[in-house]
């Protein structure tokens, strides 16, 4: 006999908070067919910090109503070989960082890459959502505001 669970659904399309950056009501995909979740940042750049690796970057467009101009930098949590969407292999660097995501403050681990030819700056993967919600592609937004 299977046990009931009960997980709130998303939409393919759902807000996200990035407190840390001072970010809100962002648009993300939802996209199952990724593992790893991904934030859209220009000027990439590593460096050392007492020993550690660390990254700085500037989040979203200048062109995007939630640009700040603001350089961030945080520890590299991993540097990851990603497919990307166009299928070439990439090194990134992932972060983790909380997110707020219905209702609830997460942590969510992201690879920071350029999205610019993207439609939506932040793409949510399978690691974040498993065993936590399941996926409706036929809704857009569903979490409570």
């Amino acid at each position: 006999m299977q046990k009931k669970i009960s997980k709130p659904i998303v939409g393919r399309l759902e807000k996200i908070d990035l407190p840390e950056f001072s970010i809100s009501n962002l648009d993300a995909k939802i996209d199952t067919g990724a593992y790893t979740s991904s934030l859209h940042c220009h000027h990439i750049e590593s460096y050392d910090k007492d020993g550690e690796n660390w990254v700085q970057f500037y989040v979203l467009d200048p062109e995007h109503p939630e640009y700040e101009a603001k350089l961030f930098s945080c520890p590299v949590h991993t540097v990851r070989r990603v497919k990307s969407s166009n299928g070439q292999i990439q090194e990134r660097f992932t972060i983790k960082r909380k997110v707020r995501f219905f209702g609830k403050t997460r942590t969510i681990e992201l690879s920071l890459t350029d999205r610019s030819e993207m439609k939506f700056p932040v793409l949510i993967g399978r690691k974040f959502l498993t065993n936590k919600f399941l996926v409706d592609v036929s809704k857009k937004y569903l979490s409570p505001q």
